[in-house]
C-alpha cells in the first residue's frame, strides 16, 4: 500500500513534535509527500510546540512522549486546556501501560509506536483528525483492558465527572465551567451511558480507580 493510497481526502495541517532532529527529519520526509497532509511546522520541545499552536493553529500534532523538559504527556494536557481544537496523536517507542494511560488522561486521541509503518501512521492521523481514536495493535490490547472511563470520555466529560464525583450539583458544575445546566445534563447522560452509573459516589469510585482523584 502506498502512502498516497492511505491518505485522507481533506488536507490536514500537521505539526511534528520530537526533541530529536533526525526523528523529525525522518517523519517530515515520510509524511510531507502524502496527499492530504501538510506539515506546517516542527518543534523540538513542548514549549516550542505551544508557540507553534498559537502561530499555525494546526489540526493535529504528532507528539513524542519522552521529550526532555515538558514531556509529550504534559504537552497534550496543556494543548487540551489551551487549544482544545488541536488533536494530539502520540508517537512513541514505548508501549508502557502507564505511558498509554497517562496519555489518554491528558487528552491524546491515539498512541502509535515509532516502529509502525508509514501507512499505519497515516491511518492513525486520519482517524484522529476525523474525531476517532487510534492505537497500535500492541497498545490497543492495553486500552481494551482499561476501564471505559479511561479510554472513552472526552476531556469535558472528564471535567464534569470529577466535579460531580465531589458532590457538585448540575447548577454548581455549570457555573464553575461557565456552561448551561442543560449542557451539564447532556454530558451527565453521556456519562451514564458510557459508565453505567450516575450517583456521585459511583462516579467518585471510578475517578479514584483510574487515579484521577483521591478520597
Amino acid at each position: 500500500m502506498s502512502p498516497s493510497a492511505s491518505a485522507p481526502s481533506t488536507v490536514i495541517r500537521l505539526v511534528i513534535v520530537d526533541d530529536h532532529s533526525l526523528v523529525r527529519d525522518g517523519l517530515r520526509a515520510r509524511l510531507s509527500v502524502v496527499a492530504g497532509l501538510q506539515v506546517v511546522g516542527e518543534a523540538g520541545s513542548g514549549i516550542d510546540a505551544l508557540r507553534l499552536a498559537e502561530l499555525e493553529a494546526p489540526d493535529l500534532m504528532l507528539v513524542d512522549v519522552g521529550m526532555r523538559g515538558m514531556n509529550g504527556i504534559e504537552l497534550a494536557s496543556a494543548l487540551r486546556d489551551r487549544h482544545p481544537n488541536i488533536r494530539v496523536l502520540m508517537l512513541s517507542m514505548y508501549d508502557n501501560r502507564e505511558y498509554v494511560l497517562s496519555a489518554i488522561r491528558a487528552g491524546a486521541r491515539g498512541y502509535v509506536l515509532k516502529e509502525s509503518p508509514t501507512e499505519e501512521i497515516i491511518a492513525a492521523i486520519s482517524a484522529v483528525w476525523a474525531g476517532g481514536n487510534y492505537f497500535s495493535a500492541q497498545v490497543a490490547t492495553m486500552v481494551a483492558q482499561l476501564a471505559p472511563s479511561a479510554s472513552q470520555l472526552t476531556s469535558r466529560e472528564h471535567e464534569i465527572l470529577l466535579l460531580l464525583a465531589h458532590g457538585g450539583s448540575n447548577k454548581v458544575v455549570a457555573n464553575k465551567l461557565d456552561i448551561s445546566v442543560r449542557t451539564v445534563e447532556t454530558h451527565r447522560l453521556s456519562l451514564r451511558r458510557k459508565l453505567g452509573v450516575d450517583s456521585a459516589s459511583d462516579l467518585l469510585k471510578i475517578a479514584v480507580s483510574n487515579g484521577w482523584t483521591t478520597l
